[in-house]
């Protein structure tokens, strides 16, 4: 099967439950801690694609949760200078199969590249430690 970069919170539950699924269908992961690479403006960017910014951030981070960041009136720049500096507001997974990347453990370019088509009534994006919102993460 295939190789695929993992960017994970280490010890998340929804990360774990997102890997089984990769392991089980025979792929390979190279398992990487989201929080400790250090990301850059060229590296980060291209996981999220066309996505709008809104939908690159963690909607579990406690900073977004909170509302100390509106990520409503945030521009890209904006966007990717908060999660240089805080991982934590990254949506995960983060993945990487040699050129494509995709943020979350949704459709999207590189699952579907995998032929990965996922149950509609199986969320594995949203964290089971939540009232079932999308959310890419368990609260802090």
């Amino acid at each position: 099967m295939s190789d695929i970069r993992f960017y994970e919170k280490p010890g998340c539950f929804g990360n774990q439950q997102q890997k089984s699924v990769l392991l089980g269908l025979g792929h390979r992961l190279e398992i990487r801690d989201l929080l400790s690479e250090p990301w850059t403006v060229e590296r980060l960017r291209p996981f999220f694609a066309n996505k709008p910014v809104t939908e690159w951030f963690n909607l579990s981070a406690p900073k977004v949760k909170s509302g100390e960041i509106d990520i409503s009136t945030l521009d890209e720049r904006q966007a990717l200078a908060m999660m240089i500096k805080e991982p934590l507001l990254i949506c995960r997974p983060l993945l990487q199969q040699g050129e494509l990347r995709q943020s979350g453990f949704l459709p999207g370019p590189l699952l579907d590249a995998l032929g990965i088509s996922l149950d509609p009534h199986e969320d594995l994006q949203s964290c089971p430690m939540t009232d079932n919102v999308q959310v890419c993460e368990e609260p802090a």
